[in-house]
């Protein structure tokens, strides 16, 4: 099933195309679409390697969401039957009690279109799929879910600035979120030129905004950095070379490497990484664009740690709130796939 970070994707003679979720409902404080809000009721699927899973993850850290949504963190490699527990005991989630996402897609429909994807958030008591929505998830997670947010966490999603919030997301996905995919899955040179012209000039225009305001919308971290952030600390290791966004390396941008340097260092944001789920995923999953699934050394991780200074340009992270506390032990990404000093 092509590039596993999403499932939802269609494969055609010519332009890559990502497909819509087909699984919409939402999970609302008042209960809407028949999904209420409710503390220990649904399980968070996402893998580590996925930038749209990654985004839910880092959302449900900054919220402090913990307790109230459990995290199923999938195998980075999957199969021809989806994303799998294999990195659990006896390869099965210990909540759901399944091997493979797909059960719980299967449960809530029979033959749907598109593929299994993550994020995906599933209904215990039942064991069905509820959405995988992956642009409205974190959405609702920093609006309806207030009731369980933590003490203290930020409002990733402020009402007076969310029409620039959503202009901003809507150009970053298409150019450098979804970009991305489409230069590393062209099938042509003109349509790899064009979309890995449009990362790079996307990636220029926020550079002068990064370079006078430490965060992309107001002063505080908002869904619009969560949702740059998973994509660009998966530039270096991943897009640059595999993909072949390679006109220069994020690190070899000045502004943007101390962005994404600062978030990274951030609670809630790199304690969420993992790199070695990363590259094995795209190197080893993506046959088509690497078929010896040779995964390469580089690059250097040390570097995430260094200073960056952004501090200097004022901003609050959390607003009037607080940073998120330790990761639960039994969520912490391994000490060898982090980067060390």
């Amino acid at each position: 099933m092509g590039a596993g970070d999403d499932g939802n994707r269609e494969y055609g003679q010519k332009a890559f195309k990502r497909s819509k979720s087909h699984f919409t409902d939402r999970i609302t404080a008042d209960g809407q679409d028949g999904w209420p809000v409710e503390a220990g009721r649904y399980r968070l699927v996402a893998s580590r390697a996925c930038p749209w899973a990654s985004r839910a993850v880092v959302s449900r850290r900054l919220l402090g969401l913990e307790d109230a949504l459990s995290l199923a963190v999938a195998d980075p490699i999957q199969d021809d039957r989806s994303w799998r527990f294999t990195l659990d005991p006896d390869g099965r989630d210990p909540v759901l009690g399944i091997r493979y996402l797909s059960e719980a897609y299967d449960r809530r429909e029979t033959d749907y279109p598109g593929g299994v994807s993550v994020p995906a958030i599933v209904d215990v008591p039942s064991g069905k799929l509820v959405t995988n929505d992956y642009q409205r998830i974190t959405l609702d997670l920093a609006t309806e879910w207030t009731a369980l947010h933590r003490e203290g966490a930020p409002d990733l999603y402020p009402r007076a600035l969310r029409d620039e919030i959503d202009t901003v997301m809507a150009e970053v996905y298409e150019d450098v979120n979804n970009g991305v995919y489409r230069a590393g899955f062209a099938t042509d040179q003109e349509e790899y030129e064009a979309a890995c012209a449009g990362v790079f000039r996307r990636l220029e225009l926020l550079t002068p905004r990064l370079a006078r305001q430490r965060y992309l919308v107001g002063d505080t971290i908002t869904e619009a950095d969560i949702r740059l952030f998973t994509t660009l600390v998966r530039f270096d290791a991943v897009y640059h070379g595999h993909f072949k966004c390679n006109r220069w390396k994020l690190a070899e941008n000045e502004v943007l490497w101390a962005y994404v340097r600062d978030l990274y260092q951030t609670p809630g944001f790199g304690d969420t990484v993992d790199f070695d789920h990363i590259k094995r995923h795209y190197y080893q999953v993506h046959t088509g664009i690497n078929p010896t699934g040779i995964v390469p050394l580089g690059p250097d991780l040390s570097g995430w740690l260094t200073p960056h200074h952004r501090q200097e340009l004022g901003g609050r992270p959390f607003g009037d709130g607080t940073p998120p506390g330790p990761v639960p032990v039994h969520e912490q990404v391994p000490q060898d796939h982090r980067p060390t000093r």
